[in-house]
């Protein structure tokens, strides 16, 4: 199929392996350009977006399928980071961010100063629960409740055999082997998700506030982005962090989350039941579609350390090409097409139809900057 060997060349390119198409006038090489030639699309020209690296994957999978429909049309990512890509929007350096975190109050005000009078918006575009991913040869799941998970993180469980952990698995051998948390280094809005998490369902554990930013005290490695941490793991044995779980695979194991009074497995289907009880952000303009997840929901089969990642745009750019480009991106970032690619590619929950049909009217309203107040 062309998205097959679309995708694979476009992990090629990424990855800097030598391609001699990625350099030509069809970077991911002789399936677009077949694409091309039989494509109806006169849609042409370059955005540029940056941010989450959780969305990296997915972000290939909607490049490749959107250049099969659009070939002359080039998206360009740069998987920085989530606060590096706001950053990098509110500078007016790239088109759109890709972030793990809706754009905060002051940073819709500082919006205004790039994107016009009515600011950047959010726009989900990507749902995935994050791991709580361990390094323990021979096992492969373990049950942990948010204090455990806390207490882990703040330094306090420092024994793979201690009984808070132990208490949880009974029917496990569990070693008697130090605990090493990993965290992030970088501006994470995995790490914002996380403590966010943490702090609403643990607040006497967890006293910080959430933040993108792991608090600078507490012991522990770090290093950069999912795969930053994921690789640190999977290099020593007694190690534990949080990372989008489609970065997540073998040696690592995965902790089983207590809510309620059940253990609910890490899986796109339980974030989705999360994101599904969550209540818009009270103040946003009505295309803004930042959202609140409930942390504390006990409601059946939900994971709610979930990350729901948004696609920042401006409401207005400042020519029509930007915008047009710009808008069909983004409409076919949320379409169900769109959806299915990025779940088939990384194994993310797909938007529910209600939200993708909410986000479409929302990008569309997307104008330029000559017609704004006209």
């Amino acid at each position: 199929m062309i998205l097959r060997r679309v995708l694979t060349l476009a992990v090629t390119c990424a990855a800097g392996l030598s391609v001699a198409s990625c350099g030509s006038d069809y970077p991911l090489g002789p399936a677009q350009e077949a694409a091309a030639e039989n494509a109806s699309s006169s849609l042409s020209g370059t955005i540029t977006g940056a941010g989450s690296s959780a969305q990296g994957p997915a972000m290939n999978a909607w490049q490749a399928e959107f250049a099969t429909i659009h070939p002359d049309v080039r998206v360009q990512y740069s998987p920085d980071g989530s606060g590096a890509g706001r950053g990098a929007l509110l500078a007016g350096a790239v088109d759109f961010a890709g972030s793990d975190a809706s754009l905060n109050e002051d940073e819709l005000e500082e919006s205004r100063k790039v994107c016009g009078p009515d600011g950047a918006f959010n726009i989900p575009a990507y749902v995935a629960p994050i791991s709580i991913a361990f390094n323990l040869p021979g096992i492969e799941e373990l049950n942990l409740d948010a204090a455990t998970i806390a207490g882990i993180f703040r330094g306090e469980v420092t024994r793979w055999d201690d009984p808070a952990i132990a208490g949880q698995n009974e029917d496990i051998e569990l070693p008697d082997l130090p605990v090493t948390p990993v965290s992030r280094s970088d501006d994470s809005g995995t790490t914002e998700n996380f403590t966010d998490y943490l702090h609403a369902v643990v607040p006497d554990i967890w006293t910080d506030e959430a933040d993108g930013t792991f608090p600078s005290g507490l012991a522990g490695e770090n290093a950069k982005g999912n795969a930053g941490v994921v690789s640190t793991v999977s290099g020593t044995e007694g190690a534990v962090t949080y990372a989008d779980d489609s970065a997540v695979g073998p040696p690592l194991g995965k902790a089983n989350l207590l809510v309620g009074d059940e253990y609910v497995a890490v899986s796109p289907e339980a974030a989705a039941a999360a994101v599904d009880v969550a209540e818009p952000v009270e103040g946003r303009a009505e295309f803004d579609i930042a959202l609140n997840l409930d942390r504390k929901t006990t409601a059946p089969g939900a994971y709610p350390l979930v990350l729901v990642s948004y696609h920042v745009y401006c409401s207005t750019y400042g020519d029509e090409e930007t915008a047009n480009l710009v808008r069909t991106f983004g409409t076919f970032v949320v379409s169900e097409e769109g959806q299915q690619a990025a779940a088939e590619a990384v194994g993310s929950a797909p938007i529910s139809a209600s939200l993708s049909k909410r986000a479409a009217e929302a990008i569309s309203t997307i104008g330029v900057e000559s017609q704004a107040g006209a």
